[in-house]
């Protein structure tokens, strides 16, 4: 992470890894919350960013929705999916980049669909309108999509979905995007269309399997010092404080 959270990402990533996931939701909740009132030394959330780094406190409470989930606490989801849709919406305000008020619109469908709640086709159909309107004021869509409030839209769907993979990259750069660079309102409303037809039957699988895996850090294959004591996998991925299992997601042990 980038911004200052306190350290709640690292440790609501550990607790994934132990698989007590409200205490995930509950740690995602604080660093989230924390990085939207205070996201830099240098930035005041209230004003214009080019690089948008309250994302990452938007995307700590998407996570923490999926978290609760996955735990069997709906309630708390819906309260966390409705707190970052206002969020999201009352940065529109401020965020006035060619481009990042349709990325706050894209967060607000991923809200809709991490919480379980209406209207979130209408609002990705909403966030791709935007984009495509936005076309022509941006100059970079590649530049775009790599500043934080891009990235951290795309962290919690590539999160979900690693957990049904064996930990593996689901999605990646090309999936999420349109072919056409030159076209650019095309290429990033690409977004918006790809989670409308993904997000939510990967959300469902989660919390259907009662299972988030830890975001994809650093890893190595066939590690030779650690190897997973549930599944026996040697390919770690280092997240959180610790090295996890990149199948699992579980703590490893040292040979």
């Amino acid at each position: 992470m980038n911004t200052n959270d306190g350290g709640h990402h690292d440790a609501a990533v550990d607790a994934l890894a132990s698989r007590e996931y409200e205490r995930a939701g509950n740690r995602y909740t604080r660093g989230g919350r924390r990085v939207l009132a205070d996201p830099r030394p240098d930035r005041d959330p209230f004003e214009p960013d080019e690089k948008g780094w309250i994302g990452q406190g938007l995307q700590q409470l998407l996570a923490a929705t999926v978290a609760y989930r996955a735990a069997g606490r709906d309630g708390r989801a819906t309260q966390r999916a409705v707190e970052g849709l206002a969020a999201a919406r009352d940065f529109e305000t401020v965020l006035d980049e060619p481009g990042q008020t349709a990325c706050l619109a894209e967060f607000v469908a991923d809200f809709r669909v991490a919480g379980g709640l209406d209207g979130a086709e209408a609002a990705y159909d909403d966030a791709a309108e935007r984009y495509a309107a936005a076309g022509d004021a941006v100059d970079s869509p590649q530049a775009l999509a790599t500043t934080p409030l891009f990235e951290a839209a795309a962290a919690t769907v590539k999160q979900v979905a690693r957990g049904q993979a064996d930990g593996e990259i689901a999605i990646k750069w090309e999936d999420l995007h349109g072919s056409d660079p030159s076209r650019p309102g095309e290429f990033l409303a690409h977004r918006a269309r790809f989670k409308k037809q993904r997000f939510p039957g990967l959300v469902e699988r989660a919390v259907d399997d009662g299972h988030l895996a830890a975001p994809r850090g650093t890893t190595e294959y066939n590690n030779e010092t650690h190897q997973c004591p549930h599944c026996g996998s040697t390919h770690v991925n280092w997240a959180g404080t610790g090295i996890l299992c990149l199948r699992c997601s579980r703590p490893t042990a040292e040979k």
